[in-house]
């Protein structure tokens, strides 16, 4: 098993790293920083990455990335196991860092017999089981980007806090063609408004309200299946909104182009802030000192006393009550000093 202090490492031209980060998607866009800090500690290493096959368009263009190593689902959301412990082990990697810290990817870690496997002593589920290398980071690094670059960290590899993200050449043009298609040569807003579960949403009739006053054009972000949930927010606009159905990629390329991403705690925010947009983002129940946008506190906008309100979203998942608390005119005012910027 090979291992260095900080700063003695002499990394070789054969070392294999795999970096595990299967989903969801806001959490592998905000896992690059450490992809980031392992290219710098091994630039002579080929490193993969692990991650969902439905989020292969996040990472896949990053130049510190070698090749990426998805992961199929079948029924019921079984991993195809046979076919990827064959593969994890093929691919005779020096070191494994998991980076989500659940059974699912302690297991996938454990599959690649790497000599070094590396995860955190408190991983969930029971995920720790799948390292023979563990680290304590001390509960006092909050946010998930700082607690996954001290993973690395203790493990002898200084943090890289580069948070960039890059879209395919398919995919920028495909947005260019899109856009063209409108009419929209001069700027537009996109707008995120949904979320995993509702109570980390904005009422959409805000949304609304506060997209009815900006003077360009929208591109509603959602998956398919929210459609209804943001009709609303379509009605209110009329032509002046499209709702796109966009791949990952096609996705990151719309963000890449707008003049501001207004949205909820969800994976668009942490693509806008890979992709150095302004953005405008509205938190309620959740922290955002853990999940917010990385090192862009001026860009969270919170009800008066959030933090100090007992709520488990977790069981409260469809509870409003905390994030209704931001007013329409707080939200605007926002607005106006992000696009200003």
């Amino acid at each position: 098993m090979r291992s260095a202090e900080p700063g003695t490492r002499k990394p070789t031209p054969d070392t294999r790293i795999l970096l595990v980060r299967p989903s969801a998607l806001g959490d592998v866009s905000r896992t690059v920083p450490v992809l980031a800090s392992l290219r710098r500690a091994f630039p002579e290493a080929a490193i993969d990455w692990l991650v969902d096959e439905r989020y292969v368009d996040a990472v896949r263009h990053h130049p510190m990335l070698d090749g990426v190593v998805p992961f199929v689902r079948r029924g019921r959301g079984r991993l195809r196991l046979p076919a990827m412990w064959r593969r994890l082990r093929a691919g005779r990697y020096d070191r494994v860092y998991d980076l989500q810290g659940l059974l699912r990817s302690g297991l996938l870690t454990r599959a690649t017999g790497a000599p070094r496997r590396v995860g955190f002593t408190d991983a969930r589920e029971g995920g720790w089981l799948g390292y023979n290398v563990r680290h304590w980071i001390d509960a006092a690094v909050e946010h998930t980007v700082d607690r996954m670059l001290a993973l690395v960290e203790a493990d002898g590899v200084d943090p890289v806090r580069d948070m960039t993200l890059y879209v395919g050449g398919d995919d920028r043009a495909w947005a260019a063609g899109f856009l063209k298609r409108q009419g929209w040569a001069d700027g537009y807003v996109c707008v995120a408004p949904t979320a995993q579960w509702l109570c980390k949403c904005w009422p959409i009739e805000r949304y609304a309200e506060v997209a009815r006053r900006l003077d360009r054009p929208v591109v509603v972000l959602a998956a398919p299946h929210e459609t209804e949930q943001v009709q609303p927010l379509l009605d209110a606009l009329g032509d002046r909104a499209v709702l796109p159905r966009t791949t990952v990629g096609q996705l990151m390329a719309l963000i890449e182009g707008t003049d501001l991403l207004l949205c909820n705690d969800s994976a668009a925010l942490h693509i806008a802030v890979g992709l150095d947009r302004s953005v405008v983002a509205l938190f309620g129940p959740t922290d955002p000192r853990k999940v917010g946008p990385y090192r862009r506190d001026d860009a969270v906008v919170q009800p008066p006393n959030a933090g100090s309100l007992a709520f488990d979203y977790r069981r409260q998942r469809d509870d409003q009550a905390i994030i209704s608390g931001i007013t329409v005119e707080t939200v605007w005012e926002k607005v106006q000093q992000a696009i200003m910027k």
